[in-house]
């Protein structure tokens, strides 16, 4: 592979190294953005599509590098982090944009030699070069045809790039699995003034000023790729030209400002997809196909047996809702005596019955004869996680262990283990699969999480789920117990997964952690503001509470909202925050 980051990012060998420009402007109807429309060809995925000028990084556009006014090599590889070879990227998008539709961000050198030896300093140059039009179409044919290079242009033209107005946009890369696959990176500038854009004919068919709302309009019938779409939506946020510039501009200027974005190919409901790092199956795709074969599954399906590793399997069950997500994920670990099932769901008898299945169609001995059910553990007493265990167990003959809840209330009250699991005891599958149970006491007192030693994966029931906060409901739910149960986790386990009750597998699982408890302060916070806000005069009822607590959650929710809300009041009284008094609370000290 090609070393083209200072420090994570490689290009990889299928990838072709590319860069495009956003050019911008002011219109009546907002900030517009060119675009060009694709020609038609056989057998490529862009044929047809509507993008901003760009293409790949021609060898010698490092000869321009004498030839141009802006940054130098040093300060353009700083700003996309390579150790070299950045100034090409941005003498790239500028030539390219000049083939596809014939708009060139330059300067006269000679007006730049008479300022310089006017004034001794690099000015200003407000105006875009402009030779004839026919000397300047020759050379962009000659470009367009290879005879010549950008370098070459700039000394028959008598003029400089002028890059000073690019601002580092975004990087992406192809996904794997696809035929062509390229790296590169996006620049946006703010469009040569006096200069008319006009499509090549060849890679471009026609261009199109467009603000970025009409552009990702349906109705528009333009084809977009992913990256295409996303960079469409970072820009609709934008008023004007300047305020989008200079937005990028501070991002890109940040230590985290600009990271490589790679989707990835999965299949969906209606055929294959393109699924977004931001997207809740990307981890687990990029886990189970690196080589992007595009067959993973981007939607949890009811009943669907998904092999997570050779040792980890999971069906969702059929229970999809508000405070499920998806369904209940049930976990089976193989170990020398058979399966080991962890949180058999709800009742259920579909989901009994692909248990069932799955398990019936294994094999764990040359003979052939299907793999058992050992043993059933279950993570917390909740009528979507245990209340399976019962029907499974009267099927299988296998036992069921897990912890009582100390407040039986709304729990699975047929929930009767042969065993109470304790903190820190190992489950030993075989010679290589050993689960450890972890008590994580808070969203429910007898709440476990197991941890599969050997693929440092967690099974955390709903102690984290993905993409959204569980409830605390008290009493049984603790919002004391639960940080801290969380603070012990980031701090005590060398983990890279997390197994969720409901969701894809996660990783980063330290950053989710930790994530998780910033939020719970930053809510506990909101609590402290609005009760000093609302309590000057008399204690504060949970119902205004809520409004001001929650105000970022949908009205339908505020009723299992208020439950957490009770849970973060009672840990500020339990820190001495906050009084419970006359009905209402109140901030000490407010």
């Amino acid at each position: 592979m090609t070393i083209d980051a200072i420090s994570d990012h490689l290009t990889p060998d299928d990838a072709r190294r590319a860069a495009s420009l956003l050019l911008l402007r002011d219109s009546e109807r907002g900030l517009e953005v060119l675009m060009l429309q694709r020609a038609d060809r056989d057998g490529d995925m862009r044929s047809g599509v509507a993008v901003f000028p760009g293409g790949v990084l021609d060898p010698r556009d490092s000869d321009a590098q004498p030839h141009c006014l802006g940054p130098d090599d040093a300060q353009a590889s700083a700003t996309l982090r390579l150790p070299r070879g950045g100034l090409d990227y941005l003498v790239a998008a500028v030539r390219e944009t000049f083939e596809e539709v014939g708009l060139l961000l330059a300067a006269d050198a000679n007006v730049l030699a008479d300022v310089h030896a006017a004034a001794g300093v690099a000015a200003e140059v407000a105006a875009a070069a402009a030779p004839d039009p026919q000397t300047l179409s020759e050379w962009r044919r000659r470009l367009q045809e290879g005879s010549a290079g950008i370098a070459d242009a700039c000394a028959g033209l008598g003029l400089q790039l002028d890059l000073r107005g690019l601002v580092y946009f975004s990087h992406w890369l192809t996904p794997p699995g696809l035929p062509k696959r390229f790296d590169t990176r996006f620049f946006a500038a703010a469009a040569p003034p006096g200069q008319i854009a006009e499509a090549d004919g060849a890679e471009a068919l026609h261009t199109m000023w467009v603000t970025p709302a009409a552009a990702l309009d349906r109705s528009s019938g333009l084809k977009l790729l992913p990256v295409t779409r996303e960079t469409l939506t970072d820009l609709g946020r934008y008023a004007d030209t300047d305020s989008a510039l200079a937005a990028v501009r501070t991002r890109a200027a940040m230590p985290d400002g600009v990271v490589l974005t790679m989707p990835r190919r999965a299949t969906g409901a209606r055929g294959p997809r393109v699924v977004l790092p931001h997207e809740l199956p990307y981890a687990e795709i990029g886990r189970l196909d690196p080589d992007g074969h595009g067959e993973i599954a981007a939607d949890l399906v009811a009943g669907r047996a998904v092999r997570l590793s050779s040792r980890i399997v999971r069906v969702t069950a059929p229970n999809p809702g508000p405070m499920t997500g998806p369904g209940t994920n049930t976990y089976l670990v193989r170990g020398d005596a058979g399966w080991t099932v962890i949180d058999p769901g709800p009742v259920s008898d579909p989901h009994l019955q692909a248990l069932l299945a799955f398990v019936g169609g294994e094999s764990t001995h040359p003979g052939g004869s299907s793999a058992p059910i050992s043993q059933i553990l279950v993570t917390h007493t909740h009528r979507d996680h245990s209340p399976g265990a019962a029907a499974l167990a009267a099927v299988t003959g296998a036992p069921v262990y897990g912890r009582r809840a100390t407040h039986p209330q709304w729990q699975d009250d047929s929930f009767a283990p042969a065993r109470e699991l304790q903190h820190g005891e190992r489950l030993r599958l075989s010679a290589d699969t050993t689960l450890r149970v972890l008590h994580t006491p808070g969203h429910a007192s007898n709440h476990l999480c197991f941890l599969l030693q050997e693929e440092r994966t967690l099974i955390t029931g709903d102690h984290v789920m993905q993409g959204s906060t569980v409830v605390i409901n008290p009493p049984d739910g603790d919002m004391v117990a639960y940080l801290q149960s969380l603070h012990e986790l980031d701090q005590s386990l060398e983990i890279e997964w997390l197994a969720p009750g409901h969701g894809f597998l996660v990783d980063r699982p330290h950053r989710v952690l930790r994530g998780l408890i910033a939020h719970r302060l930053r809510r506990e916070a909101k609590v402290l503001t609005a009760l000093r806000k609302l309590g000057s005069a008399a204690p504060v009822e949970v119902g205004p509470l809520l409004v001001q607590v929650y105000d970022d959650v949908a009205p339908a929710l505020h009723p299992v909202a208020e439950r957490s809300l009770l849970a973060h009041l009672l840990k500020l009284q339990h820190d001495g925050a906050v009084v419970q008094t006359g009905g209402g609370w109140r901030a000490t000290g407010a």
